[in-house]
């Protein structure tokens, strides 16, 4: 395991600059996943990290030991890609050995190797198999087996479920957490799906534009965040955002008045500053409830019926969509009017530039 420190670290083409100034401290052990829509930075952050892009400023250091100039190879680094990229005239065994036969490793210490890495990705009845013969989750465990096998200080993955249907990525995350438990390694992880992000991650890093918008935990992320991109980007369904302005009521407290649905006021633990500031008002899904003291005027458009939830999706004349989740929707309909109630004290308040008011 091995501690990972990013400073000011910088990538420019030209002109371009891609990665602007990233600072981030992974501790020995954590699986960090970097998240954000495509073109954020995140993939090309990771290689960065792999060396397999140049630095064009800033430092990167393992154990203290700066890597910027440090062939990839020496780097104590594996790395797991988007596609399988397995030899197809290879069989499982020898497609997981391949690095360690090319280093001049031992036959035994191979054989070893990739003994201990099938085991626990349940390879094993696998090992004679070609490529072919094996299904997409198959094929990307021995993908992930080929890196466990060069024991390697950091494992590196970049989007490694995107080609994977959906009932196999919800395996492969288990696995992909299972492995993280097994071997007590150093994990970053990419991805552009907030789902795996929040299942998989002790630390996810918010990227947008090239830049860092906030790093935590999952659920810090979730409950507490830092502006308007990562409130919206994580969680799913995405928060609900209302246009507001701020106003202080004759107690002297500060409450936000939402213009876009029948006017309606709800008091917001900020302060009003400067009479009539605009603000967006964030309510999530789950937030919504029978008894809340606030409510929204809304018609339902559309139900989304799961089972054991229902999500509504409603509107007040013309305007924006609100998503409401609620255990008690079977007796719902399109068209029905309904209040739909929340306690303000769940609303997060953001400011015109997006920043979080607290």
């Amino acid at each position: 395991m091995s501690d990972l420190q990013l400073s000011d670290i910088r990538k420019s083409y030209g002109s371009l600059d891609v990665i602007k100034g990233v600072d981030l401290d992974i501790k020995s052990g954590e699986f960090v996943v970097f998240v954000g829509p495509s073109g954020c930075g995140k993939s090309t952050l990771l290689r960065m990290i792999a060396g397999l892009e140049e630095i064009t400023s800033g430092d990167l250091t393992i154990d203290g030991a700066r890597m910027n100039d440090v062939d990839p190879s020496k780097r104590g680094i594996a790395m797991v890609f988007q596609s399988y990229a397995l030899y197809p005239h290879m069989t499982v065994r020898e497609n997981m050995g391949f690095a360690l036969r090319f280093a001049g490793v031992a036959k035994a210490e191979i054989e070893r190797r990739v003994g201990e890495a099938a085991k626990i990705l349940e390879l094993d009845p696998l090992l004679d198999r070609k490529p072919k013969q094996l299904s997409g989750g198959q094929r990307q465990r021995v993908a992930i087996g080929r890196a466990i096998v060069r024991h390697p200080k950091i494992f590196l993955f970049d989007e490694p479920l995107s080609n994977l249907d959906a009932e196999l990525r919800v395996h492969m995350r288990i696995e992909i957490a299972r492995l993280h438990k097994t071997l007590a390694t150093t994990i970053v992880y990419v991805t552009h799906d907030q789902v795996e992000a929040m299942t998989l991650a002790d630390k996810i890093v918010v990227m947008r534009g090239g830049a860092v918008e906030q790093v935590g935990s999952p659920l810090e992320l979730y409950d507490d965040p830092a502006n308007l991109f990562v409130a919206g980007f994580i969680g799913s369904p995405k928060m609900n955002f209302l246009k507001g302005v701020l106003e202080a009521d004759g107690s002297g407290r500060t409450i936000a008045r939402i213009p876009d649905f029948g006017d309606v006021t709800i008091p917001v633990a900020v302060e009003a500053g400067a009479a009539g500031a605009p603000v967006t008002i964030g309510i999530r899904p789950e937030h919504f409830n029978e008894t809340g003291p606030a409510a929204l005027d809304l018609t339902i458009d559309m139900l989304e019926h799961l089972g054991g939830e229902t999500f509504a999706y409603a509107r007040q004349g013309q305007g924006d969509l609100v998503v409401i989740e609620t255990k008690n929707g079977r007796g719902l309909k399109s068209g029905e009017r309904i209040a739909a109630r929340f306690d303000p004290a769940c609303a997060l308040v953001f400011d015109a530039n997006g920043q979080r008011l607290r």
